[in-house]
């Protein structure tokens, strides 16, 4: 495989993953997978967003901005990501909130 014919090669990848993510997100009822299927999701779209990020064959510098929107994406995607998980984990287990309610004085 030649070097010209990696940016189309990581564009499949890229849908590849998103597909994967989205498809786990849609079949599986666990609320933790499906957070975690989400996050594959978003992986995905940011590979697709650095595949696009390349302006062409040869030496050129990739486009910045498109760099950015990955980094701020994989902040804030860690922030909703350990939002999500706290969220999750009191909705499934709300009969330890009133046994913990009960025991202290």
């Amino acid at each position: 495989m030649t070097v010209s014919g990696l940016p189309e090669l990581m564009t499949v990848l890229a849908c590849a993953v998103l597909v994967i993510g989205l498809s786990a997100h849609l079949l599986v009822a666990d609320l933790f997978r499906r957070i975690i299927s989400l996050n594959v999701a978003s992986g995905g779209v940011m590979m697709l967003l650095l595949v696009l990020a390349v302006r062409g064959p040869g030496d050129q510098d990739p486009d910045p901005v498109p760099q950015a929107l990955v980094l701020t994406g994989i902040v804030i995607m860690a922030a909703v990501t350990g939002l999500a998980l706290a969220l999750a984990r009191r909705v499934e287990d709300p009969a330890d909130e009133d046994d913990r309610d009960e025991e202290t004085p």
